[in-house]
């Protein structure tokens, strides 16, 4: 439902609408969460903005200018940025498994798969940056097949639909934080699987491990967790 507000030059909205040129604009603002436009006042050309053609179209229509003859397809995006975190619970009687490698230690990632914290999060940082739902949703902890699964088989899937979308691994820089086993042993060794999984060359995956300071589940030896934020660039 539309409805008439009166806007003035410097009024900034939730949805991105501002009047130009300090002249106050009467308009029908057409509610769309997912676009944001800049309006010209009535006596300009019409409005060009990226957004759904119907959007663009009614407000076009609004504040008086002509909707466009035929919408354009949307650009396809140079880059995408995506954001993965994962934690689980350390229990004894669990293999320890970070990035494909088992680590030796007295407990283990409680988990339906493996428990791989650092390729579960990596795996959501790439299907975040596709616009994908995440882990959790693509393999359910529901469905029997992934009991137990190593992890690689969600990498080799996420790998999959960032290719069929046309893009390739910029960058990836991972964190993992716990408090034991110290990592650095088989960082190296986590992070050249890493990336042949990814197929991306060395240079472009970055790995660190930090503690939690003895503070919390991490801190105590009961958990462990992993940040990733992956860069994917056009092919």
């Amino acid at each position: 439902m539309a409805a008439h507000l009166h806007l003035h030059a410097s009024s900034l909205l939730p949805a991105g609408i501002v009047a130009r040129n300090g002249k106050s604009l009467s308009l029908a603002f057409v509610s769309d969460k997912s676009q944001s436009f800049f309006v010209r006042p009535a006596s300009a050309p019409a409005l060009r903005a990226a957004g759904s053609p119907r959007v663009v179209a009614a407000v076009n229509t609004a504040v008086g200018g002509a909707p466009p003859a035929a919408a354009a397809p949307p650009k396809t995006l140079p880059f995408r940025v995506g954001h993965g975190f994962d934690l689980h619970r350390l229990e004894p009687g669990y293999p320890l498994i970070i990035g494909g490698i088992d680590i030796p230690h007295d407990r283990g990632c409680e988990a339906h798969s493996d428990g791989d914290v650092l390729l579960h999060c990596v795996v959501d940082a790439i299907l975040g940056a596709l616009g994908l739902p995440d882990i959790g949703q693509i393999f359910p902890d529901t469905d029997p097949k992934w009991k137990g699964a190593p992890s690689s088989v969600f990498i080799k899937e996420a790998i999959r639909l960032m290719h069929e979308a046309g893009y390739e691994i910029g960058n990836l820089d991972a964190t993992l934080i716990l408090q034991r086993p110290k990592v650095s042993p088989h960082k190296e060794a986590i992070r050249q699987n890493l990336c042949e999984l990814l197929g991306a060359d060395p240079t472009v995956v970055n790995l660190k491990a930090k503690t939690h300071e003895k503070v919390d589940s991490l801190g105590e030896n009961r958990s462990i967790a992993a940040h990733t934020v992956v860069l994917l660039m056009r092919k």
